[in-house]
């Protein structure tokens, strides 16, 4: 066996690219879907450049960080993840005690040179984690094992809970799940877990605050209240549909400029694409999101041992579950849980930390073993 090499001194293109590890497919996907995004926040923003630079510079420090993450071997992600992991728990612990508090929740830690949210390490540690652990044990999983992957979800979760974050603790959920079935998740296993999960729901019910249960109200019916609780997702409903086939065109959305549409840069962003671009606009987005995904898979598919597998095929599906859940609640398919659109929405930790699962992926897919001919 022989191991993928780089050129010493690359000259061409495909030469430079093999040599930076880099996967052209999907890092051409991810430029052009977070280039499109930087011309969306311009509209969604009512045309602030401090919006569109700042959104640009996390762009650019997401990409190096990409491009850096992919050069580590996929083995030492997997030594370090519990480690990772154990740090990014600390760091929960410590919002929830010093915690920078906005709009009612504590979501961030300001270490003065640099202000974040430890939660997004959390939703890129905790399948690999998940990963990690399965990865010298026989598959598919028993039932012991599964308890304890359990466990390493639910720790981080509830204290993401604790913020409140439900969004976020969803895709911690979603990214640890997509590991534990994958790694051959048996039938009745899932079974159980179901039943066990809808027992539940009447707990989890009056454990909400009670903004989440208004959301979760104000889904099931809308026009409950139409001027208040309800009156974002019927906004943002109007924005999608009056977009039309072809959409109003760029800047010429009326539903965020005219401040009807709640956090139109951040988690409703995609009802100003959909209104200014139309269907055909959304589709697009929709194809570069599909492809993300299916080169994450082919990359899954193409992994030599099962940490890669698991890792590289969470990640992609935890990356289609970020843009089917916001797209849901913006469309008022979904309630609205606070997910922000990846690679569109404004944000920092979350922008640099999805590329940042994407290094990853390139590492899995640029450090494999080669089966000599």
């Amino acid at each position: 066996m022989s191991t993928t090499t780089a050129n010493d001194d690359p000259s061409t293109l495909s030469e430079w690219l093999v040599y930076w590890r880099i996967d052209l497919p999907l890092a051409a996907a991810l430029i052009c879907g977070g280039l499109l995004g930087l011309f969306v926040l311009y509209s969604a923003s009512g045309r602030s450049d401090t919006i569109v630079f700042d959104q640009a510079v996390r762009l650019g420090v997401g990409l190096v960080g990409m491009v850096v993450l992919a050069q580590v071997p996929p083995h030492w992600y997997r030594a370090a993840a519990p480690w990772v992991y154990l740090i990014g728990v600390l760091l929960l612990l410590a919002t929830l005690f010093i915690g920078d508090a906005a709009m009612g929740a504590k979501r961030w830690l300001d270490l003065g040179v640099v202000r974040f949210q430890p939660s997004e390490i959390c939703k890129l540690v905790v399948p690999l984690t998940v990963a990690a652990y399965f990865h010298h044990r026989s598959l598919p999983p028993r039932l012991s094992h599964v308890l304890v992957a359990g466990l390493i979800m639910a720790l981080p979760v509830a204290l993401v809970v604790q913020q409140p974050d439900l969004g976020t603790a969803l895709l911690i959920i979603a990214g640890g799940g997509f590991a534990l079935f994958f790694a051959g998740l048996r039938w009745r296993i899932i079974v159980l877990l179901l039943i066990l999960g809808a027992a539940a729901l009447p707990v989890i019910w009056f454990n909400l605050h009670d903004y989440q249960q208004q959301r979760v109200l104000t889904f099931l019916n809308p026009a409950r209240d139409p001027l208040g609780t309800g009156y974002h997702i019927t906004q943002s409903k109007i924005a999608i549909g009056s977009g039309g086939l072809f959409g109003k065109g760029w800047l010429n959305g009326t539903q965020a400029h005219l401040d009807f549409l709640p956090e139109a840069d951040t988690d409703f962003v995609f009802a100003v694409y959909a209104e200014e671009t139309g269907l055909f606009g959304v589709l697009g987005l929709i194809a570069i999101y599909l492809f993300v995904v299916a080169r994450g898979l082919f990359i899954a598919v193409k992994s030599q041992d099962t940490f890669q597998r698991l890792t590289a095929a969470s990640l992609s599906l935890t990356f289609f579950f970020y843009a089917f859940v916001n797209m849901g609640m913006v469309a008022g398919l979904l309630p609205v849980v606070g997910v922000p659109l990846p690679l569109i929405s404004f944000g920092g930790t979350s922008m640099v930390m999805l590329l940042a699962s994407f290094g990853i992926l390139m590492s899995i897919h640029t450090h494999r073993k080669l089966l000599a001919t």
